[in-house]
């Protein structure tokens, strides 16, 4: 069985994604950089976290055989696809997935682009160039959250409620996932990846994660286009427009 950590970008997918890793490690499931390596998935599971991209057919399907096998964590950013949708329901993928204030998650891709090319090291994020871009990239990425909302039979996380009530959230996750959150074990791995424990660590992406701090870095004028482009979601994201 595939465990997929979707989310989206700049939302704590990072840290979702190491905390569903390490939990099910656990169990002694197999870690997803050996699957890799083993099965020369170099091209298909790539970056820190084995991102998969696109859940098309032939990417999943490449990840499908050694799943019948073992158990492993991957990651992705993608929206469902018609080969997702048949995994979960074969009980092959077993799904979760991870958002963000949207207006809070485009200025943490914007902020972690520019510094990126300060360094001379660009990244995913670093073409993000002014507001309107970010917008622009953005508004992919929350019509995306309005088909994964849709989805059966997977666990759908805020950010925000994992940065404040991070127990509560953890063991709802550790239950969808058919761990005993009271084990030794699992308590180990919830208590690392506490926020004030996570903060830092790398490979997590996690570097300022305050919630709101859009309000404070965007002018007046940029406060009602997002307005303007996101209320309509902000509302259904349960967000103050």
């Amino acid at each position: 069985m595939i465990v997929l950590s979707v989310g989206m970008p700049r939302a704590g997918s990072g840290w979702h994604y190491n905390l569903i890793h390490d939990l099910m490690k656990t169990t002694g499931c197999a870690d997803a950089h050996d699957i890799r390596e083993r099965y020369r998935l170099q091209n298909i599971l790539t970056e820190v976290n084995c991102n998969i991209g696109v859940l098309s057919a032939r990417r999943l399907g490449m990840v499908a055989l050694p799943g019948l096998v073992n158990t492993f964590v991957i990651k992705a950013h993608a929206g469902p696809t018609k080969t997702s949708r048949l995994l979960s329901s074969l009980g092959q993928l077993r799904i979760t997935y991870i958002y963000r204030d949207p207006r809070d998650a485009m200025l943490s891709a914007y902020d972690f682009g520019q510094r990126a090319l300060v360094k001379g090291r660009p990244n995913a994020f670093s073409h993000l160039a002014d507001f309107e871009k970010s917008v622009d990239f953005m508004m992919e990425y929350v019509r995306i959250w309005e088909k994964w909302v849709k989805e059966k039979n997977i666990l759908i996380a805020r950010y925000e409620d994992l940065l404040t009530n991070y127990e509560d959230e953890s063991a709802k996750l550790a239950g969808f996932l058919k761990l005993d959150s009271s084990s030794p074990e699992v308590r180990a791995v919830i208590e690392n990846y506490r926020p004030d424990s996570a903060e830092g660590q790398q490979g997590l992406h996690y570097y300022k994660g305050r919630i709101g701090r859009f309000r404070e870095s965007y002018n007046e004028e940029q406060k009602m286009v997002l307005k303007e482009r996101l209320g309509a979601y902000l509302a259904r994201m349960d967000y103050e427009a």
